[in-house]
């Protein structure tokens, strides 16, 4: 059975949503709920920092739930991709750093990109729904 992904947010170094895709009906965020999700996430991630007792340690990578899994990848810049999926999904950590590699290429690369803004790339949008489907790891309900 496919995995489903509910949802997809990027934020960029200093907290801010710079990016957030529903799929599906399942999940789904009306724009205040996207920004408070995006906002906690990135305190939460901060402070796990902080309080690990494991020297070295990134932060949240996963956090498990009964009716959703957040997955988390962080940049060396501070951008942090995450996505809520179906619980117990595997294979996101790879979708995660092939949709970093995408945002690098086609957000940062583009010259009329102003870092740590809202992305509104045409080309953007287009490899990142390639990928998301691509990677197998997507049944994804709706788009």
């Amino acid at each position: 059975m496919a995995a489903i992904i509910f949802n997809l947010f990027v934020i960029n170094k200093s907290g801010g949503l710079i990016f957030y895709k529903d799929y599906g009906t399942q999940g789904r965020l009306d724009t205040n709920d996207s920004l408070r999700l995006a906002s906690l996430w990135h305190s939460m991630h901060a402070i796990s920092k902080e309080l690990s007792p494991v020297n070295g340690c990134n932060g949240i990578e996963v956090l498990e739930a009964d009716t959703f899994d957040l997955h988390c990848f962080q940049a060396l810049t501070g951008t942090k991709i995450f996505v809520a999926t179906e619980p117990g999904t595997p294979g996101i950590d790879s979708l995660l750093k092939t949709i970093y590699e995408i945002y690098t290429d086609y957000v940062l690369k583009n010259p009329f990109y102003e870092v740590e803004m809202p992305i509104r790339c045409e080309l953007w949008d287009l490899n990142l729904a390639l990928a998301v489907r691509k990677d197998g790891k997507a049944g994804l309900v709706g788009r």
